[in-house]
Formats: structure tokens, sequence, C-alpha cells
């Protein structure tokens, strides 16, 4: 699969410099001979080092498309752009096209769209994180089982590994053949710190998906591995994660890739 970075500035090109909020720019990759736009949060200035802790950020179904907006909308982007001034992360916004998961193509586009903006901006290799919601959460454990030394951390929220619902057919790919597939996703991913998040009142994607992740990593003995069932959440788990769990930013940007 053939994938080219294009650079195009939108409309934040004041985050370069001496900029004293940090703000959204707009870039593109070139995924098989396809032009896919996405976002990147960058950091005040006063804000950077050397290097950056970086966050890829998988959006939900309902973000999918060309805009190379939407996915900024829900989620992390809210967060973000309401701490600009303060956000120490560099956060990458790729999108996911229409009809596709985050799996194939879209998995291509999020990882060209980080490749690109880590080297662009200068993000730290050893402090990336991979974090998404809904059909995000799916996509955060497919990514973590496809690049498994790549991310120091993973935090899925409202996501499961397998289908939800008998007309959606959204599942786990490096999972799909495995008979137990939390015990498979614990053994494969538990040297590292993973922080999941679940609404227990969640109609959408069952908290059950969460809870059976959790139980197998502990029982695979993880040494970092945290679970956080929000008892009044829906399937919006994601604004309490991000915007409520003040301790999630801490423990997120102390972890190191080993």
């Amino acid at each position: 699969m053939l994938v080219f970075a294009a650079l195009s500035l939108a409309g934040c090109a004041s985050v370069s410099g001496g900029a004293p909020v940090g703000g959204f720019v707009e870039r593109s990759v070139r995924v098989d001979g396809a032009e896919h736009r996405y976002q990147v949060f960058v950091p005040a200035q006063r804000r950077r080092g050397k290097s950056l802790p970086t966050i890829l950020f998988l959006h939900g179904t309902g973000e999918r498309g060309d805009d190379g907006d939407k996915p900024t909308r829900a989620g992390i982007g809210p967060y973000v752009r309401a701490h600009a001034d303060t956000f120490p992360a560099l956060v990458v916004f790729p999108q996911a096209p229409e009809g596709r998961d985050w799996n194939g193509v879209a998995a291509a586009i999020a990882f060209a769209a980080l490749e690109a903006a880590s080297e662009e901006f200068g993000g730290d290799p050893d402090r990336t994180y991979l974090t998404g919601l809904s059909m995000g959460g799916y996509g955060t454990w497919e990514l973590g089982l496809m690049q498994p030394r790549r991310f120091a951390a993973l935090v899925p929220i409202c996501g499961g590994l397998t289908a939800p619902r008998a007309e959606r057919d959204l599942f786990v790919g490096p999972l799909r053949d495995e008979a137990d597939k939390p015990a498979a996703l614990a053994q494969r991913l538990k040297h590292l710190p993973v922080w999941i998040f679940h609404g227990a009142k969640d109609d959408v994607v069952p908290p059950g998906e969460s809870r059976a992740a959790y139980a197998a990593f502990k029982a695979a003995g993880a040494a970092n591995v945290r679970y956080t069932e929000f008892p009044e959440a829906n399937h919006n788990s994601w604004d309490p994660a991000y915007a409520q769990t003040p301790e999630l930013w801490p423990w997120l940007f102390a972890q190191r890739r080993k």
C-alpha cells in the first residue's frame, strides 16, 4: 500500500512561531492515490520542548467522511479546544472514509497521518499514545494489535471486540478468528499500559465487552491496566473520560514506550 504525505495549511497558521495558545492545522496524506484530509492540534509555543507527547485519536462512526473537520468535534477534540492554551500534547485527528472502520485503508490513513504529523511537529516516538471512542474504541484495539510496539499506552472508550448487534459488522480484525478474543487480546497487549472506559448504561456497545477485556488483562498479569465504568453514562462515556477524569492526563503522559 503506497502512502505519500502532503501538507496543506488551514486557517490556523498562527500556531507556528510564538503562538500564545495552541491551535488546529489541516494536513493531508495520500494513500493509494487518494488525498485524505486530517487535522493536528499543535500546542502553544511555550508548551513545546524538543519533542512532544503525541496522541492519535480515532473517532466514531458519525465522524466518518472527507471534510477533515468532524473528527475534532467529538471526543478529545472539544476538550483540547477548550484547553488550547495549556494542553501539552500534539493530537492527530485522522478521518476514516465513509463506510470504513478502522482497518484496511482507514488504518493506513491513521498511521500515515501520525507519522507525517510526528515528523513535522516533533512528536516523541517514546511518548505516542492511542485512544478512540466507539468505532474508534474498536480501532484502538485494532491499531494497537497491528503495531503493538508503536504506542506507549492505549485508552479505548466504549469500544469492544465483537459486533455490538447483528446489523453492524464491527470487529477487531487481528482477533476475528480467536475463540477467546479477550484472552488473546490480553496476551498480545499485556505489556502496554491500558485504561479502559465505558458507560454502565451503554445500549450501543454493551459494557460487558470492556469488562471482559479488563478481566482478561488482569488474568494475564498485566501490570498497568485500569477500568473505569461510569454508572450513569450511556454510550457517551467519552465526555466524562476526557473532560471529567483529570487523573487521566498525568497518568497518560507518564507512560513511555519500553
